[in-house]
């Protein structure tokens, strides 16, 4: 996961807590529990998240933290697969903390991590998440993901077209979104825009 710095503010007013289950897409792969967000921005670092072969799972729901009378909300709770956890607090630019804040958080046995979400502004994997999650809940025929699979096993990789015309059961695009979002296959969400030519290649467990 990207790590931002940023200036803790001793002075920083708290967040509110207002959620919504009406940011896009609507769709989630790994949230453990409500899917409820306090901001667009929190929503789209959730795309992150989804995509994000280093997180096990994460949570919209982390604890609301104290200090004295102050309280400070981030946004999520993540687990790693190597066992580690954050506390992640995303903002539009730099988050402003309580200078209490991490010390809080380490105290809890987590990490603290400031997203700023204008350092993905123009991030390739941001937008591809979000256009591969808006097929989060369609899961693929067995015999497409069977054919895709021993397809991939035999010719080492193929491009999105190829996979496309593999597709005999269900929907082409849903179904090859699906098995990426799974973890059956993988694509390179980094450099460039998903399209025919992107290369898929086979995952193995």
């Amino acid at each position: 996961m990207k790590s931002v710095s940023n200036d803790r503010r001793d002075d920083a007013v708290p967040h509110k807590v207002t959620l919504s289950p009406t940011y896009t897409p609507l769709a989630t792969i790994k949230c453990d529990g409500p899917a409820l967000f306090r901001s667009q921005q929190a929503r789209d670092f959730a795309c992150l998240l989804d995509l994000d072969p280093d997180v096990a799972r994460w949570s919209a729901a982390p604890p609301l933290l104290r200090y004295g009378d102050d309280e400070y909300q981030v946004d999520f709770l993540v687990l790693t697969t190597e066992g580690g956890s954050f506390l992640i607090d995303v903002a539009q630019e730099e988050p402003s903390p309580p200078i209490w804040l991490s010390g809080a958080i380490e105290s809890m046995g987590h990490r603290y991590r400031p997203v700023a979400m204008i350092d993905f502004a123009d991030s390739f994997r941001l937008r591809n998440a979000k256009d591969l999650l808006r097929y989060g809940f369609y899961r693929a025929p067995l015999g497409d993901r069977i054919r895709l699979l021993a397809g991939l096993e035999e010719m080492g990789s193929l491009t999105i077209a190829e996979c496309l015309s593999a597709i005999r059961e269900g929907r082409p695009m849903p179904t090859l979104a699906s098995l990426i979002l799974q973890g059956f296959v993988e694509i390179d969400l980094d450099d460039a825009l998903i399209s025919p030519e992107t290369q898929v290649r086979r995952i193995r467990g």
